[in-house]
């Protein structure tokens, strides 16, 4: 059985580097910028033990006689990769979709690599048994993996080897018998301030010449020399689940990972001086795949809430049965059913990795494509929500405290409220909307949608490279070749039509 949410947060105790508005955090449990995150982390973890999600969430391990989290299955048929899926769907509606980075996100992307495991054979280094060992310990310790595979953007027109200084990303600066030591940062550690263990690696392609910067491994967060400096934190500015109901509980933070000299042994690299492994092993094996097969059904979940939250709007300010609401209502709905419809398509085309046996994926086409929907279409949906909710959005009481004050509380009842919402009802409602789609938090969420599955630059060719084109252009030639300008009555020269 998967652990608790108390071993979870027990885990978190053990003296990892975490800063925040220069300080070193001493126990990210109890820290008011992460302590509620972390027990709603925690909660998804008391789920996978509760009697009845326990069939959703976890499966018999293969080979073995106990349960690990389904997110670190490898699906071998279609009714698996379905079985996943609502698996991720009960975490994400845990969040309502606003944790992007949960645990299961990590955990279906190495279940990914042992899919395909001979892609980590590189020319010079073997990380086959590494890989098993990871996928040993992960699964069977229901780890939270995070990962920060992204080099810091300072000069985007330069090799990493050509940077102004040598060490801005991550690479080796001194081997040993026993393992290398590493130097450089990393971003975006999403959700990384809350894992057991970061991947840390390179999703980009790199050239030759950066075979200094080509490595992949994977190392305890309390790791000597491993530093994360964390963006502001919304949960330390939330005044109350009340005022903050989202960034107040699901803040899962985003870290710049900094590693100062620090060590890896040799059992926990994955892939070492090799441009063609640390790529391929994204996106040659169903990793990447994988990750978005949960980040498909968490925006999917997301659209759920949001579309929820439109109705709910519009009801409390009496405007639901108007017909221009009831269409911006029409397009919300077509549009979850779009996301909705993208993940059960790339399911049922789904693709088998080669060999007997083997495991299956997402349909690699519909998954990319996806990639560009969900960018694309996230700000659509907050710009309708916006114009659906109006001014109410910004004329709010400061807290809660407003509504019990013996002197203000009548007049906010009085004049926040609309008919059949009482005033306590309409300011709940109105600061959940606030956090999902004004707030501080809500920005940053607009701008995790848009990119979290890279710029536009990297994903839509990807969707030429993941398609057919090919076979579409010769479709539309074949129409091309079915008449000739020889056809024309008379012999050619005269209009068809005339």
């Amino acid at each position: 059985m998967p652990r608790s949410g108390q071993d979870y947060l027990e885990s978190l105790r053990d003296g990892r580097a975490v800063w925040l508005d220069g300080e070193l955090v001493k126990d990210v449990t109890e820290h008011p910028a992460f302590r509620n995150t972390a027990r709603s982390v925690a909660a998804l973890y008391d789920m996978a033990c509760e009697p009845g999600r326990r069939d959703i969430l976890t499966v018999r391990a293969e080979g073995a006689d106990r349960s690990v989290l389904r997110a670190y299955h490898v699906p071998r048929t279609a009714a698996e990769l379905v079985e996943r899926r609502k698996a991720f769907k009960t975490w994400s509606e845990a969040s309502f979709g606003f944790l992007g980075r949960s645990p299961d996100y990590m955990a279906a992307g190495t279940a990914g690599f042992v899919s395909a495991p001979d892609i980590f054979a590189g020319e010079g280094f073997d990380g086959r048994d590494n890989l098993a060992a990871l996928y040993r310990r992960a699964s069977e310790g229901s780890l939270y993996q995070a990962f920060t595979i992204t080099n810091p953007q300072i000069d985007r027109t330069r090799a990493a080897s050509e940077q102004e200084e040598d060490d801005l990303y991550v690479r080796v600066v001194k081997e040993r018998d026993d393992g290398i030591v590493v130097r450089g940062a990393k971003m975006i550690g999403t959700g990384a301030v809350f894992g057991d263990e970061v991947v840390v690696g390179t999703i980009e392609p790199l050239p030759r010449q950066d075979v200094e910067y080509a490595l992949t491994f994977s190392v305890p967060l309390d790791s000597p020399g491993l530093k994360f400096i964390s963006r502001t934190s919304y949960e330390a500015h939330a005044r109350s689940v009340f005022d903050n109901p989202l960034s107040s509980r699901f803040d899962e933070n985003d870290a710049l990972l900094v590693c100062d000299d620090v060590f890896v042994p040799w059992e926990r690299v994955l892939t070492y001086r090799d441009v063609d492994t640390t790529f391929r092993m994204w996106w040659f094996t169903p990793a990447y795949n994988n990750f978005v097969h949960q980040a498909a059904t968490r925006f999917w979940t997301k659209l759920e809430f949001l579309t929820g939250l439109a109705i709910l709007l519009t009801r409390a300010n009496n405007t639901y049965a108007l017909p221009p609401v009831q269409m911006q209502l029409g397009r919300l709905m077509g549009w979850l059913n779009i996301a909705k419809s993208m993940v059960v398509a790339a399911e049922t085309m789904y693709e088998r990795v080669a060999g007997e046996g083997s495991a299956v994926h997402l349909n690699r086409e519909i998954a990319s494509a996806h990639r560009a929907m969900a960018g694309d279409l996230y700000p659509k949906v907050l710009a309708e929500l916006k114009m659906l909710a109006g001014g109410g959005l910004i004329q709010l009481p400061a807290s809660g405290h407003d509504l019990t004050h013996p002197e203000l509380g009548p007049l906010v009842a009085k004049y926040v409220r609309s008919p059949g919402t009482p005033a306590e009802q309409r300011i709940k409602l109105l600061k959940l909307a606030w956090d999902a789609l004004g707030s501080e938090f809500a920005s940053r969420h607009e701008q995790y949608e848009r990119f979290y599955h890279g710029a536009p630059h990297v994903y839509l060719p990807g969707i030429l490279r993941d398609g057919d084109p090919d076979l579409l252009a010769a479709f539309t030639q074949s129409c091309l070749d079915g008449y000739r300008l020889e056809d024309l009555p008379g012999g050619g020269g005269t209009d068809a039509l005339s």
